[in-house]
């Protein structure tokens, strides 16, 4: 029954709601008899198709209770496609009801055989509506392994995979934590390259007198302790992607060979002499100005221009509206599911204080809070304790109440739908607005949301 299309069928007369119910067997049949059955019946089983009799009671002369009843589906679900049922007599309100949004009518007395092919169209035309929001849903949602809401964060995602195909070098600059990797792997992922190597190398991790090695290898013998042949990091990622993490931390000696490798694109082993072509696409990172570092002599100009055929800036946390929350529900997720925890959700004080707190560690240090407050927390939510935050408070106010309006409404949006999960009807309900208001917000504050 639950694989059944739904067909709700609003209809007063008891002998035709047997009469339906038993012809339309193939569809998971629910019958309402006035309109506040029909309202809960909507609510409850969200049908694609929907049958309405005009003339339901208590105003059968002029139908004007089946048209309040007609608005107020129309309302509720502007997706579902109500078919009106209405006497011989009663053409005019017919008229009236497609004219105010329904997709079609059909007089009495019924045929059941026309009545079903046009029930069927209905149920055919959903369909195809609802495939293509799910293909323009697609073609919109953030990059794999990327969550983001916000409007910046969508635009950088766009350009991301505009570049991803070509073998452009590509810098992306940001703040320690802001998922530098994260992006660089999601352009390995779009690229050409994408069943082959991500190699990824911290320049700062790793110490400088063995950062050349690492990097470009060596030949057996080359120095003491080198008892075979290695190679390096570059020519593991040949036909795949080199990410160079925090490159302006390399040291300025290497800064020269590593230019050479991207002009040539061929490297020597240490202690080799043999030139060794490589093909790989370069995509580089650090959180340092770079140009500072330029001035400073501490990086090499032509290394820059070298590394920054297009660069990327990738904004703080702290400068994505409403993105730290729902950030925070998908980690609370993955590490309830990690360690076994029934935790729900984060309670509404805990979620202000997500919301209002800086980030200076951004993602990294929201994803430490929560794998932290996941693992001691005993309640049901996660609480301000659990994630040793403090209490919000409102410390700086913004003049412009158009800025303050839109920025309310879009943080309560972005709430909502984490809270409902996504349900849209839920969503409306907690927001105390129709589903069409709901529908104009996302379209007004370019929303994205997977249904």
């Amino acid at each position: 029954m639950e694989d059944k299309k739904v067909l709700l069928i609003v209809e007063d007369d008891l002998g035709l709601q047997k009469q339906l119910k038993w012809s339309f067997e193939a569809y998971q049949t629910v019958i309402a008899g006035n309109r506040s059955e029909a309202v809960a019946a909507l609510r409850r089983y969200v049908p694609s198709v929907i049958t309405l009799d005009l003339g339901l009671p208590p105003d059968a002369a002029n139908a004007s209770e089946g048209l309040k009843t007609l608005q107020e589906l129309l309302d509720l679900a502007p997706a579902s496609k109500i078919i009106v049922v209405t006497g011989n007599d009663d053409r005019s309100n017919a008229v009236k009801a497609v004219a105010m949004g329904a997709y079609d009518f059909y007089q009495k007395p019924i045929d059941i055989d026309i009545l079903n092919l046009i029930i069927d169209r209905a149920f055919q035309l959903n369909q195809l509506e609802n495939e293509h929001q799910l293909l323009q849903k697609q073609s919109t949602e953030p990059l794999v392994g990327l969550i983001a809401f916000c409007e910046k964060m969508q635009g950088l995602c766009r350009t991301i995979e505009k570049i991803s195909p070509t073998n452009a070098t590509v810098l992306l600059l940001g703040e320690s934590g802001t998922g530098k990797e994260v992006l660089a792997k999601a352009m390995h992922g779009l690229s050409d390259r994408s069943t082959q190597a991500f190699v990824a190398v911290n320049c700062a991790a790793i110490p400088e007198n063995l950062l050349e090695s690492e990097l470009f290898g060596y030949e057996k013998g080359a120095y003491t302790g080198a008892a075979q042949q290695t190679k390096g990091k570059i020519e593991y990622a040949h036909n795949g992607t080199l990410f160079l993490d925090e490159i302006g931390d390399l040291p300025i000696l290497l800064q020269s060979k590593l230019l050479r490798f991207l002009q040539e694109r061929t490297i020597e082993r240490i202690g080799g002499r043999k030139e060794i072509p490589v093909d790989v696409r370069i995509i580089c990172a650090t959180h340092k100005n770079l140009e500072e570092q330029i001035e400073k002599e501490k990086f090499r100009l032509d290394l820059y221009y070298r590394i920054s055929e297009i660069v990327i800036n990738i904004p703080a946390l702290r400068e994505r509206d409403g993105d730290a929350i729902t950030i925070a529900t998908a980690f609370l997720k993955r590490y309830c599911l990690l360690h076994n925890k029934k935790i729900k959700n984060f309670s509404s004080e805990a979620a202000a204080a997500i919301e209002s707190y800086s980030w200076p560690g951004n993602i990294r240090e929201l994803e430490n809070k929560i794998k932290r407050a996941v693992i001691l927390s005993d309640d049901v939510n996660i609480t301000l304790h659990d994630l040793e935050l403090e209490k919000s408070s409102e410390s700086a106010m913004r003049v412009n109440l158009k800025e303050v309006r839109e920025s309310a409404e879009i943080i309560a949006i972005k709430k909502a739908l984490v809270h409902s999960k996504n349900n849209i009807s839920n969503t409306a309900k907690l927001l105390g607005v129709t589903r069409p208001t709901l529908y104009s917000l996302f379209e007004k504050y370019r929303i994205q949301i997977n249904e």
